[in-house]
């Protein structure tokens, strides 16, 4: 029993209580301590869901964390969360929850962008009628037809409208009362702060422009794995790349849309590497990826899936540009080389080196004193060259 509930029973068990029982009934005292009991535990739900949402690392992770407070406390019968990245130029990321698992919403919405000035003049969860009838003749409502959420809570912080919440009707009882969209506001409040938080500890992490882990990242981690590898018994590997002329064509066409290639060519790394990768952008046109627990022949098939795809790659512009290509170096360490960070690092670029010397847009993989060079011809066909490092 809480100490709340023995409070209550010691107060209603008083002899003054009872003597009076029927004239405090009749003043409301009984109702007025529900009420206050039925705030204070609506407050402990409010803590340990601001709770369960903060400790979360990752955005995916608050998502879960606040569907799953909405879930428990409302029962409704769908929740979908729309949230748009602020950073990067990624598409809109839309998670569907029904009775705790992940469905396919089926929502077909490019952006939240349209729903961002009602928001911003209305910061709280709103009825999805009242909403259609503030942004009449709004396209971005008519993705919405076919789920008609009775609720849409907005997460807003500095930079805008992070996401919105589409909560469907409860699955027991009647609408959402007043107090419960209080306690919505109230959660999503908590929600947009650690989002917040998280941000910004991912921009001390990331490099602004590509979204890529920055330098001083990738070179905590390849230390703290060149540390682990020493007790260990598994290969690692590097891969370091470089975009072809790249200064070419920032002369040609400009910095901006130089800028623009380097982001598509980040968008394609991020899509070719494993989760527990560690790309990176090392500086201007260079990147790097660690590929821990890889050894030579899947750091090769990584590095050659990603030349082929950069290769291919179509950059979003009303220009005739140049097919991008890109030389990459490929180094795999173990414990038995003893290698520094420097020296696993400068290993990778000597094959890097290589790969440019011999033409560009081909891979080159340093092991075992041999340089195995790998190019794709003009017509599909490998060709496979070696030489002996100096």
């Amino acid at each position: 029993m809480s100490d709340n509930t023995e409070n209550q029973v010691s107060f209603l068990s008083s002899p003054q209580i009872i003597e009076h029982y029927s004239f405090l009934q009749e003043l409301g005292v009984f109702r007025h301590i529900d009420s206050l009991n039925r705030e204070i535990r609506g407050y402990k739900n409010l803590l340990l869901g601001a709770l369960h949402i903060f400790t979360r690392t990752s955005i995916d992770e608050i998502m879960d964390a606040a569907v799953e407070q909405i879930s428990d406390l409302f029962l409704p019968s769908l929740v979908i969360f729309l949230w748009k990245p602020v950073q990067h130029k990624e598409g809109l990321t839309i998670k569907g929850y029904q009775n705790y698992k992940v469905i396919d919403p089926g929502i077909k919405i490019e952006s939240i962008a349209p729903f961002e000035p009602f928001f911003r003049q209305y910061p709280k969860p709103v009825n999805y009628e009242y909403l259609l009838g503030q942004m009449k003749d709004n396209a971005s409502l008519d993705a919405l037809v076919g789920i008609r959420p009775e609720l849409i809570v907005p997460i807003l912080g500095p930079s805008g409208l992070y996401g919105l919440i589409l909560i469907g009707p409860k699955l027991l009882t009647g609408g959402y009362t007043r107090t419960e969209l209080e306690f919505l506001n109230h959660l999503m409040s908590f929600a947009s702060q650690a989002i917040q938080n998280h941000l910004h500890y991912e921009q001390t992490l990331r490099d602004g422009k590509t979204g890529l882990f920055n330098y001083s990242f990738f070179m905590t981690r390849i230390a703290e794995e060149a540390a682990r590898i020493r007790r260990g018994d598994y290969s690692s590997s590097i891969i370091v790349i470089d975009v072809d002329h790249f200064k070419q064509f920032n002369d040609s066409f400009g910095h901006l849309m130089g800028d623009r290639v380097l982001e598509n060519i980040a968008l394609v790394i991020k899509q070719g590497v494993r989760t527990e990768d560690i790309p990176s952008r090392f500086g201007g046109e260079e990147f790097t990826i660690l590929l821990p627990h890889a050894d030579r022949g899947t750091v090769w098939a990584v590095a050659e899936r990603l030349r082929i795809a950069v290769a291919n790659m179509k950059v979003p512009t009303a220009l005739a540009l140049p097919p991008v290509t890109i030389s990459l170096g490929v180094f795999t360490f173990d414990k038995y080389m003893e290698l520094n960070v420097a020296e696993i690092i400068n290993r990778a670029d000597m094959a890097l080196y290589q790969s440019k010397e011999q033409g560009r847009n081909r891979t080159t993989v340093w092991g075992s004193g041999l340089l195995f060079k790998i190019q794709n011809s003009g017509r599909g066909i490998a060709k496979h060259n070696s030489g002996v490092i100096p």
